[in-house]
């Protein structure tokens, strides 16, 4: 090799596993790597993950078993996934449905006298009736007749209860009567709403996290509520504190 020439350095070729993998997916044909993939995955689960909590919390409404349905929620979403991934190569995660949920257990249930296992027996069959449709063109026909902002009204609805739903858990909005929704407690939504500004605004989710703590302490303190503060509360918010005194 002469002066001024340099080596050209050729990307590794993965070996092992990764090999595997790369010969099964086609990683490389599609201008990716192992590593690329294993970090959209992480972020794929993150950001789907709250499924696993939100329709159990739905679902035992209707009557159902909350740990049944954590469990149920987790198998079916990991199971349809694996199967998008080995059999079609696709890069799409599968989950239940967000709407649907709430359709079955506010409206299903209730008009079948709340007999949650005759409203699961018919999904069941609607299922087995969407798998044949999918097998024939009416499928696409069907996606297709419907109009594009009806397509995006329902993405942002779903946007909304889901919204509505983090809100009602973190305390912020409270069910009322007259107006439907209204303010929640205040010792309940302001260490939320800490967590939420703090953790970007810190650059560190565990001081987020811990001034959330301290807030709630706090608030309960001024409020006279000391006996609603469990031990864990109280001893994470002070370990946070003396943490940011003596830091």
């Amino acid at each position: 090799m002469g002066p001024g020439e340099s080596e050209t350095q050729t990307p590794a070729e993965p070996s092992g596993l990764a090999s595997v993998l790369d010969r099964a997916f086609g990683l490389s044909a599609a201008g990716t790597t192992m590593p690329t993939e294993l970090r959209a995955g992480l972020a794929t689960f993150l950001t789907m993950a709250y499924i696993m909590f939100v329709n159990p919390a739905i679902l035992e409404k209707a009557g159902m078993d909350h740990g049944a349905v954590f469990v149920a929620t987790c198998l079916a979403a990991a199971l349809s996934t694996a199967i998008m991934g080995i059999c079609a190569n696709y890069p799409i995660a599968l989950a239940p449905g967000m709407g649907l949920n709430a359709y079955f257990a506010f409206t299903m249930v209730p008009e079948l006298g709340g007999n949650w296992q005759l409203a699961l027996g018919i999904v069941f069959l609607s299922g087995a009736l969407f798998l044949l449709i999918s097998l024939t063109p009416l499928r696409e026909w069907l996606i297709n007749a419907i109009p594009l902002n009806l397509k995006l009204g329902i993405a942002a609805g779903i946007g909304l209860f889901l919204a509505l739903i983090g809100l009602q858990n973190a305390g912020l909005v409270a069910a009322d009567a007259t107006t439907l929704v209204k303010l929640g407690e205040p010792t309940e939504y302001i260490p939320a709403l800490t967590i939420a500004l703090m953790i970007p605004l810190s650059y560190s989710i565990a001081t987020g996290i811990g001034l959330g703590f301290i807030a709630y302490v706090a608030l309960k303190l001024l409020s006279g509520r000391v006996r609603e503060i469990n031990a864990a509360s109280g001893t994470i918010a002070g370990a946070f504190l003396l943490k940011l005194i003596f830091a």
